[in-house]
Formats: structure tokens, C-alpha cells, sequence
């Protein structure tokens, strides 16, 4: 009897733990403004072809600050991100009131705030990973303000195409590093070989539940055995 009471005690804790992370889900989910989900904003693409799980985009130029960081995969990860949200969240030479909406409230700013937008991208450069923000479209090169921070550099990445795979769960090298096997055996089946390193694109902030985060692993690429 007192073995079947703990049984429904684990259930019952068990059940409230799923409980909550389904509460924590919906509201990570619908944060809101005015009942509507809150959406970034993203470089535009159109897929112009799909290999299984694979998809083949073609992307427009767009604006990024970006900062190369040392460390592992992880580590670089988080250091990077650190830095570029410093400068997205006032660190930067614009020095400027910008009003906010939904709510209605005003405060004053140490810099020019600059929206969000996704992903954060992460590619490897040497012995350093390279970590972006992409700009708002809204602004053009010389609109940006200038960082505080000498680490970050604004430059424009050209339009290209890619070879993309999409997955959810953690940002752990060992999911990363599953998801980027499939992406280059999908590719190598099918007579391409992959050009540069692999591009991590996180799409979500850290308190999205790992299982409702939208990753992604992009990499260039060329028909096998030709030049460039």
C-alpha cells in the first residue's frame, strides 16, 4: 500500500511538472500585444526547391552586426550573444529618445534601441565563431549607429543560396551536430558537396521551451566534383 501511495504521489508531481511546462509553453508562445503573437523579423528568402528534409533557399542581402568570439560552440554561443545584445539594447553611439508602443510609455534611453529580429546566426571562422544579429530592414548601413563596443561590426551579407535544415530541442553541439550530419548526407546523396562552414541559425530567446524552438543549420553548396 505504501508503495502504490508513492506511485500516485510521482504521478500526481509528474503530471503538475507537465502542467506547468505546458503553461510556461503557451505563454512563451502568446506573448502578446493586443492578443497577437510577437513576431520577428527575419531575412527574407524563397524556397526555390526541397531535397527530402532539406530545403534549397535564395536569400536577399541584408544588414548584420556581428562579433567574433572564441570558445567551443556553446560557449562562443552565449559570449557572442552577450555582446550583441548590448549593443541592440542601447550600447551604441545614437543617444536618442525612441517611443514605445503597446503599451503606451516613454523612458529615457542611454542609446538608440534597435528591434529584434531573428535568427541569431553562429559560423566558424578560423579558431573563432562568428556570431550575427540581423538589422532591422527598416534601416539602411548609414542609419545604424555606431557600437560602443569596438568587438562589433556592421557590414551587409550578399545574397546567396543555401541549403537549409530546420529542427527544434536544445542548442547543445550534440543536437547541433546530429541535424548537421543529415544536412550533408541529404546533400552528398544527391550529388552536392558543401561550400564554407555550416551556418547555426537560433530563431528563439533562451525562455522558449527547448521543444518549441525553431534551429536551423545552413550551409552553400556546389555540385560535387565541379570547381567553385
Amino acid at each position: 500500500m505504501q508503495g502504490q501511495s508513492n506511485d500516485s504521489r510521482n504521478k500526481l508531481r509528474t503530471t503538475a511538472i507537465l502542467s506547468l511546462v505546458a503553461l510556461l509553453a503557451a505563454a512563451a508562445v502568446t506573448m502578446t500585444c493586443g492578443g497577437e503573437p510577437v513576431a520577428y523579423e527575419s531575412p527574407k528568402y524563397q524556397v526555390i526547391g526541397s531535397v527530402r528534409e532539406v530545403e534549397i533557399r535564395e536569400y536577399e542581402p541584408y544588414l548584420v552586426a556581428e562579433t567574433a568570439v572564441d570558445g567551443d560552440l556553446e560557449t562562443a554561443g552565449n559570449r557572442g550573444f552577450r555582446i550583441l545584445a548590448k549593443y541592440i539594447f542601447g550600447d551604441n553611439q545614437g543617444k536618442r529618445k525612441i517611443a514605445m508602443t503597446t503599451p503606451v510609455s516613454q523612458e529615457r534611453a542611454r542609446g538608440t534601441k534597435i528591434a529584434m529580429t531573428a535568427p541569431v546566426t553562429q559560423e566558424k571562422t578560423g579558431d573563432k565563431y562568428v556570431l550575427q544579429f540581423m538589422m532591422p530592414s527598416e534601416y539602411s548601413r548609414a542609419q545604424l549607429p555606431q557600437p560602443n563596443d569596438s568587438r562589433i561590426t556592421i557590414r551587409e551579407i550578399p545574397g546567396r543560396s543555401f541549403a537549409a535544415v530546420r529542427y527544434s530541442g536544445t542548442w547543445s553541439k550534440r543536437n547541433y551536430e546530429k541535424h548537421l550530419g543529415q544536412l550533408l548526407d541529404t546533400l552528398s546523396a544527391e550529388g552536392y558537396a558543401p561550400v564554407g562552414d555550416p551556418i547555426w541559425a537560433r530563431y528563439d530567446p533562451p525562455f522558449m521551451p527547448w521543444f518549441l524552438r525553431r534551429n536551423e543549420i545552413l550551409t552553400e553548396f556546389r555540385i560535387a566534383g565541379s570547381e567553385g
